[in-house]
């Protein structure tokens, strides 16, 4: 039923992560839960290091922001991928170090660009735009920015149009015919370092071709930025790599990546005559799996369709209704017994959209049975919202059959929090 999915189990009926029963952590705790394997967290990881033994890891923390999971991640060495203040606080608040934190991202204010300074991270420089105003900052501050350029590749990755980064059409990056231009301004530039290139196509890959054809226009670049006498200490190739959310589509492993892109960055450095520092940004790959989401089964409703209404909806797991995407789900509380119905899973918000899973094959259900959504650990919580005025739910770590919760559940205070009436409405 789990096929490499070695941190989960079923045993009497109940579903196991970890050592720890799914359906009696829900019945203690609550739902919805969001419940992840600290020792799936680490193997992982620990993956990506036995494949790209040489390389620097950042995790990409858009996809999980817990100050745990970063924790885990630290101690495993890894920096991170941030896209924003708010993220470069908490990776150092994990014990993140600075110079292994990358500031991505394509609209980056005045403000941050300080921020960033202050902090003393590298930062991905978006445009040309970006950097005439990061180079004034940066001289206005008396300090120096050491920068990366984002390049547009114009890949096709072959993942959902919204999480497709690379192509000529997405907002990100500079496009590839312009960056050796560009890079050249930048070593003019007073306050500015660039030290060298970094793209991110997408995510949810599951074909290692497109990764191959990103990294031979990387070096491409790499060539005519050399070429122009400009010095390349890091080429960053970001993340993307996909998992397997279903049970009959296998993904790539970091060493089918590995397998695919160190040749051609390796033989094309020796061409260079350049050794810059690998850099990979994994996300998903690294977190998804570890983690699942429950709920609670409040209706089982027979209409035009089988529909159980459970606790959780797009404020809790957005992933479905954004991407139509599919999360695989198992009773907890009848792990083992047969598909008897096919059921839609739908949430409690006010929005014909809310749907977790359509048309599943399921063991009877009924009110009080817990469904596990799997792989909701990347883009889960991440994603969550207090929309419709549901608090967002908790957040716990397994290990060795023990379980610690890392975030509390809101309460309606939480719907309450920043805001303020007016004195003159209270009269």
């Amino acid at each position: 039923m789990f096929g490499p999915k070695s941190h989960l189990a079923a045993r009497n009926d109940h579903l196991f992560l970890e050592g720890r029963d799914c359906f009696f952590l829900a019945r203690q705790l609550g739902t919805p839960l969001y419940v992840t394997s600290e020792s799936r967290l680490r193997e992982n990881i620990r993956a990506y290091h036995r494949a790209f033994p040489e390389a620097d890891k950042y995790f990409a923390v858009k996809a999980n922001g817990n100050l745990t999971v970063l924790r885990i991640a630290a101690q495993e060495g890894m920096g991170a991928d941030v896209f924003s203040s708010g993220e470069i606080a908490i990776a150092r608040l994990a014990g993140m170090p600075r110079e292994r934190i990358l500031y991505n991202g394509n609209s980056k204010s005045e403000r941050d660009h300080r921020m960033a300074l202050e902090a003393g991270v590298r930062m991905s420089v978006d445009s040309r735009e970006e950097l005439e105003h990061l180079a004034k900052t940066a001289q206005a501050a008396g300090k120096d920015a050491e920068i990366l350029f984002r390049v547009n590749p114009d890949v096709s990755p072959g993942t959902h149009p919204k999480i497709a980064t690379g192509l000529r059409t997405s907002k990100f990056g500079i496009p590839a015919e312009q960056v050796s231009e560009t890079y050249s301004r930048a070593m003019d530039l007073a306050g500015i370092k660039p030290v060298g290139l970094h793209c991110h196509i997408g995510s949810q890959i599951l074909d290692i071709s497109p990764f191959v054809e990103a990294t031979r226009k990387m070096m491409d670049i790499a060539k005519d930025v050399v070429n122009a006498g400009g010095a390349i200490k890091t080429i960053d190739l970001g993340g993307g790599l996909g998992i397997q959310y279903h049970p009959d589509n296998p993904a790539p492993t970091p060493a089918d990546l590995a397998e695919g892109i160190l040749p051609v960055f390796q033989e094309r450095c020796r061409e260079l005559g350049i050794k810059p520092k690998l850099i990979l940004e994994p996300g998903r790959s690294i977190v998804a799996d570890t983690t699942i989401m429950l709920t609670s089964v409040n209706v089982v409703k027979r209409a035009h369709v089988n529909f159980v209404a459970v606790d959780a909806g797009f404020n809790v797991l957005a992933r479905p209704m954004l991407y139509d995407s599919y999360h695989h789900v198992i009773v907890a509380n009848k792990a083992g017994k047969d598909a008897k119905e096919t059921y839609t899973v739908v949430g409690p918000i006010c929005e014909t959209g809310d749907i977790l899973a359509k048309e599943r094959r399921l063991p009877l259900l009924e009110r009080g049975d817990v469904l596990a959504v799997l792989d909701a650990g990347a883009y889960g919580f991440s994603m969550a919202s207090q929309y419709n005025g549901q608090p967002r739910p908790a957040e716990v770590l397994v290990f060795a059959g023990e379980a610690e919760v890392t975030r509390r559940s809101e309460d309606t205070s939480a719907l309450l929090a920043g805001q303020n009436i007016p004195a003159r409405l209270l009269r």
